[in-house]
């Protein structure tokens, strides 16, 4: 049982104070400004986006700059700001293929169409420390060689299924609206549309672990990453009262297809399945374990034991969400001294009536000996 805490308003207004005060930090520093950490903090940003589940980078950075860095708090901003915006309808599909393309690499393929291109990545960097960053000298301007690139690359995945060598995905029958997670309650089992959406805005590290369980030993099989690719996609949207449609602009985003064995049944030959990860900004590591995960959850549509966590779908989509695992855990702080006091009295009295018995036994046993 909570109880309300009376009589704090000042001790909370000075909490907010000095937390002004924290946050600004030595005022002989120069403050952040919200377009430095919009530029210079892009990944950080793009943690933000999605696990706030809302695309929009100079919020996402004023958000960190609010929370003194902290991604879940800032997540929680950007939730909490996103229930408060007006709901005009949904854009239409974003097509991948169209991508302008910034980084696209496969782990499966070396030589395939329209090339590897390495882009903005510490895949290839030392981990080491560059003290050159800790000064105020600028680095070298390097143009962006976009030049030269197809600004239509195969996805890999279609290049396989041009073959049949790899599992079919088309809409289900009647091509449906997808399930709205803000304002449907998840339902289970959960159709793949609820999935990828609770996973989309999945804490990162929580689908890290899963996606790392599933190659230490859970999982079935060793995934390939079939496609990464980074870039700007253009979203569109078709108002009904037009009747056609409007491009609001581009978005960076990121793509990951990863590829796993499927040794088949008697309905479906031998193939590569696939996982699907899909992103807001530059982040791979998130796209890259949200199509592991989504993989493992896929084990009933391929007549598979569910066997590990990576595969409990309840499990994984439940407590993947950051801002319900935060608050679940944070409440932690609000006073339960009620709880705490019934607790304790039970407690007591449990060891009373132990220390009764026991006395109670050791006069017996004494009683029984004269």
């Amino acid at each position: 049982m909570y109880v309300a805490v009376k009589g704090g308003e000042a001790a909370i207004a000075a909490t907010h104070d000095l937390l002004a005060h924290v946050r600004r930090g030595n005022p002989d520093v120069a403050e952040l400004e919200v377009a430095q950490l919009r530029e210079q903090m892009k990944l950080a940003i793009a943690r933000v986006m999605n696990e706030g589940s809302l695309f929009d980078e100079e919020l996402a950075a004023l958000a960190l700059k609010q929370s003194q860095g902290d991604a879940v708090e800032a997540a929680f901003l950007m939730r909490a700001y996103r229930t408060t915006l007006p709901r005009f309808g949904s854009s239409l599909p974003i097509d991948t293929t169209l991508m302008a393309i910034q980084r696209r690499i496969s782990a499966a393929f070396k030589d395939l169409p329209g090339g590897q291109v390495l882009g903005p990545t510490y895949d290839y960097t030392h981990r080491l420390f560059d003290f050159s960053l800790m000064s105020d000298a600028e680095p070298p301007v390097v143009p962006q060689a976009s030049a030269g690139l197809d600004s239509h690359m195969p996805r890999v995945p279609d290049i396989l299924g041009d073959e049949g060598l790899i599992e079919v995905e088309a809409p289900p029958a009647g091509d449906p609206a997808p399930t709205d997670i803000t304002r449907d309650p998840a339902q289970f089992p959960a159709a793949r549309d609820m999935r990828l959406q609770m996973l989309s805005r999945g804490d990162e590290g929580f689908l890290l672990g899963l996606a790392y369980s599933v190659q230490r030993g859970f999982g079935g099989n060793h995934p390939f990453a079939g496609e990464i690719r980074m870039g700007e996609v253009p979203v569109s949207f078709c108002p009904e009262e037009l009747g056609f449609e409007i491009d609001l602009g581009d978005i960076l985003v990121t793509e990951c297809q990863m590829i796993n064995q499927f040794v088949g049944s008697s309905e479906v030959p031998p193939q590569f399945t696939r996982g699907y990860g899909f992103s807001f900004g530059h982040s791979e590591r998130k796209a890259m374990s949200m199509a592991i995960v989504d993989r493992a959850l896929k084990a009933r549509d391929f007549g598979e034991a569910a066997s590990y966590p990576a595969q409990q779908e309840e499990f994984v989509l439940y407590h993947c969400d950051t801002i319900e695992a935060s608050g679940f855990v944070e409440h932690l702080k609000l006073p339960h001294y009620v709880d705490f006091q019934g607790e304790l009295e039970l407690l007591r009295k449990i060891r009373k009536e132990q220390e009764e018995r026991r006395l109670a036994v050791t006069k017996e046993a004494e009683g029984a000996l004269s």
